[in-house]
């Protein structure tokens, strides 16, 4: 007999896929599939088994995907098929977001279900801008309401202008209207209002007028949906209390050009710093089969293993997992990694390094590692590795033995990537071969020369400056933070 399937109604929060909850993210881990809506973080789907089924369920003004109906029926369907599914809607499922509708269809159905809260736009966004909905001695009070044009005429419009604050989601079509009614029930005209767009998100923008200007300040604007409304004294702290657009990189574009899988801790770093971020990976690594020499430990055979990148680490304890062995295999042997992060892919990896340099780059691991004249060594690389590594540990006596545990290949790009690439303000290389490869898949095309091209470390640096003729900044230390830094420094 089948097993029973489950739903879970999760609530992604406003944008920002920092805010979405612990349990959320718990759930999307486990999903067979996930049903989302447009204005789920797209970065939360990485959460996701690769053998999850995504499914795109729409829902942006004017632009279903998917009728209501139609979803309701997908997760019966889903759910009887007993697979553990996912809807992944935008802010709170129960806010504005039509979950009721979708609990009332799998109630109805028998399938059982479980729904996990959202961080709501009608506060968070408020936050993101600066504006408390409640504040002492001016906001005692606040109600949230749909602004969507369907609504206008449903809604008590004397009640709602005795409100503190009004929190208006949907409302851009009716914006105009909806002003015009609070102030004929009595609201006075010249109360503080703001409207803003793409709320959490580094691309935030806003506008602060009164109730009666509201309208026409946003038309003036050309503020984007989805939008958001605050009415009300509290709207008018913005101009005080907005923290994101005091960020130093906040209206910045940036382009990361690693993998996608590898661009997560560099995009946190710089969305911290108020940059809007975009991803280009102009390579992919691939892990062949890889035939491991026939020993039956690697102790036997070598006094160290040395990883030079995340990607040995991934492509050789990949390849010792396929060839049937565990961590055991790595018993006898001293590891050495090249830098904090590759230590910490080997611990994730249930390893631990024995030896790390106080410098993290090649140069100064060859030098420092506690190697013996006549030692013998086995360099875990990739397929377009240089062989300076190699070359050092073998002047000092070693007898290397090189494996390639993986490969680097060309990504391609499409016109989307391309054109953001152009608008950007920095492009970050975490690698040679990404400054090569995105060379070459530029091809006619150039950067621009307002672009900061900011480089990881000296080999990066120098594969930048061979493939654009300059690098404006390099990291101080080959790590994520040191890049971010860079880019900061470049740009202010």
């Amino acid at each position: 007999m089948p097993q029973p399937g489950f739903v879970t109604l999760v609530g992604a929060g406003p944008g920002d896929p920092g805010l979405v909850t612990v349990a959320g993210l718990r759930a999307l881990e486990t999903a067979d599939v996930v049903v989302y809506d447009a204005l789920a973080a797209p970065e939360l789907l990485d959460a996701c088994r690769p053998d999850a089924e995504r499914i795109d369920a729409g829902k942006r003004a004017g632009a279903h995907a998917m009728p209501q109906e139609a979803t309701n029926a997908l997760l019966v369907a889903k759910a009887r098929e007993g697979k553990r599914v996912v809807r992944l809607k935008g802010g709170d499922p129960f806010v504005f977001g039509r979950g009721g509708e979708e609990a009332l269809a799998l109630r109805a159905a028998g399938v059982p279900f479980a729904v996990i809260p959202g961080v709501t736009s009608a506060v968070a966004v408020p936050v993101y801008a600066g504006i408390p909905v409640t504040q002492r001695g001016m906001a005692r009070s606040f109600a949230v309401i749909s602004g969507a044009e369907s609504t206008i005429d449903s809604h008590d419009w004397d009640a709602l202008a005795r409100i503190d604050t009004l929190v208006v989601l949907m409302g851009a079509a009716a914006l105009g209207d909806l002003c015009a009614k609070l102030i004929a029930a009595g609201r006075d005209p010249a109360t503080p209002a703001a409207a803003i767009a793409h709320g959490t998100l580094p691309t935030q923008s806003s506008v602060l007028a009164d109730l009666a200007t509201l309208a026409e300040a946003v038309r003036g604007a050309a503020l984007p949906t989805p939008l958001l409304t605050v009415i009300g004294d509290v709207a008018a702290m913005t101009d005080t209390l907005a923290w994101r657009t005091a960020l130093p990189l906040a209206g910045r574009l940036v382009a990361i050009t690693r993998t996608r899988v590898q661009a997560s801790q560099l995009r946190a770093a710089l969305s911290n710093l108020g940059a809007r971020v975009v991803e280009v990976p102009v390579l992919d690594i691939r892990f062949p089969a890889v035939v491991l020499p026939d020993t039956p430990e690697a102790g036997v055979r070598w006094e160290w293993v040395v990883l030079a990148s995340q990607n040995g680490v991934a492509g050789l304890t990949r390849a010792v997992r396929e060839a049937g062995h565990d961590a055991r295999w790595f018993a006898g042997a001293k590891l050495a990694a090249v830098g904090p992060a590759t230590a910490a892919a080997l611990t994730e990896s249930g390893l631990r390094a024995d030896f790390v340099p106080a410098t993290a780059d090649a140069e100064h691991l060859a030098a420092e590692l506690p190697l013996a004249a006549g030692e013998r060594v086995l360099l875990a690389c990739g397929s377009l590795s240089g062989d300076g590594l190699e070359a050092a540990l073998a002047a000092r006596g070693a007898a290397v033995d090189r494996l390639t545990v993986y490969e680097t290949a060309p990504a391609p790009l499409d016109e989307a990537r391309l054109a953001a690439l152009c608008g950007a303000d920095a492009v970050t290389f975490a690698s040679a071969s990404a400054a090569r490869f995105l060379a070459q898949a530029l091809g006619e095309r150039s950067l621009p020369a307002a672009t900061k091209l900011c480089a990881i470390g000296p080999q990066a640096a120098s594969a930048t400056r061979e493939a654009f003729g300059r690098v404006d900044a390099i990291a101080a230390e080959p790590s994520v933070e040191a890049l971010a830094a860079a880019v900061l420094e470049a740009l202010t």
